[in-house]
């Protein structure tokens, strides 16, 4: 029964109109490989500060000072702000599916 309701979440969130725009949003990025390359080090910068704060490291003022300047270089480009915005979007319907879980199951 609770995997059913898992395979009902996973379709639904897979059809949900975030999803599909994420979806449609990286078909376009995909097509220009000089902004797939930024966006994949902008993701990948990301990453590794999130990662350094988990573990507690410091994560330097000039790491933070190089993802402001690289954001704000993408975030001109209509295609890569249409991006960000979509995985943004998707990302955080997801985290609140997360919280609801997390609030209901406390182990």
């Amino acid at each position: 029964m609770v995997h059913d309701k898992a395979h009902e979440l996973a379709a639904e969130l897979k059809n949900s109109q975030e999803y599909r725009d994420y979806l449609a949003a990286k078909a376009k990025v995909e097509q220009n490989q000089e902004l797939t390359a930024a966006l994949n080090d902008y993701q990948g910068k990301q990453f590794e500060l999130q990662r350094r704060q988990m573990l507690g490291e410091e994560s330097g003022a000039d790491m933070m000072g190089q993802m402001q300047s690289l954001y704000a270089i993408l975030a001109r480009d209509p295609l890569a702000a249409e991006y960000l915005q979509a995985q943004m979007r998707f990302a955080m319907m997801v985290n609140d599916v997360y919280g609801i879980l997390a609030e209901v199951v406390k182990i």
